[in-house]
């Protein structure tokens, strides 16, 4: 993939893989600018419902303006049918990565928690829940900003439930004890899971495991 020129993105490095996709930094030839595009990992493009979730995060977080969210810029498919998602491309590190450098000053606690809450506010606001809430998914940018990423669990209210029935979805140590049963995941369980980062980067650990 490095070097190639995917419509206007010319692919410079691999930055992450998760199980719904695989992250790349790239650079818009259009307008100049580096971007993080998402690609659908290629042993599921052939699988419709993990497309059909896959592109289900493009349009909830597109629908989103919020400072503390990712921004989206586009969804798009390639020749060979591959979906990718291009993403604003963020300098920092993760929240997960910021804790394992060791316990966060209380200050730097609550003001990275108002702000994962006010991301999480917007969501909620929009119909829209992350459902996998945790450190890993929360980019911590270099000026103190922070931003939500990977909505590849978001469900929107209201439109088709993708996952099936009884099936949990979500990292196992910030889930809600409703996710953990495979019930239905409302705001709820993104506050949960909030409060269990919020003592994690208190104490470097989370308080289940």
């Amino acid at each position: 993939m490095i070097g190639r020129i995917i419509s206007h993105y010319k692919i410079v490095e691999r930055i992450g893989a998760g199980g719904m996709g695989v992250v790349y930094k790239a650079e818009d030839t259009k307008l100049g600018r580096t971007v993080a595009l998402k690609f659908l990992p290629p042993e599921l493009t052939r699988d419709g419902k993990a497309k059909a979730r896959f592109i289900q995060e493009a349009r909830a977080a597109s629908a989103m303006d919020h400072s503390n969210i990712c921004t989206i810029f586009e969804i798009e498919e390639t020749d060979d049918e591959r979906i990718f998602i291009s993403m604003a491309y963020y300098h920092g590190k993760t929240l997960k990565e910021k804790i394992a450098e060791g316990p966060v000053d209380p200050a730097e606690i609550a003001a990275i928690g108002a702000q994962i809450a006010q991301g999480l506010a917007t969501a909620h606001a929009n119909g829209i829940v992350h459902r996998d809430i945790k450190p890993g998914n929360i980019f911590f940018m270099t000026d103190g900003l922070v931003k939500i990423v990977d909505f590849g669990l978001a469900k929107l209210a209201g439109q088709l439930k993708l996952t099936s029935t009884g099936r949990t979805m979500g990292t196992v140590s910030y889930m809600s004890p409703e996710q953990c049963s495979g019930a239905e995941a409302g705001p709820a369980a993104d506050i949960w899971a909030l409060g269990v980062i919020l003592y994690e980067m208190a104490t470097g650990t989370p308080p289940f495991k």
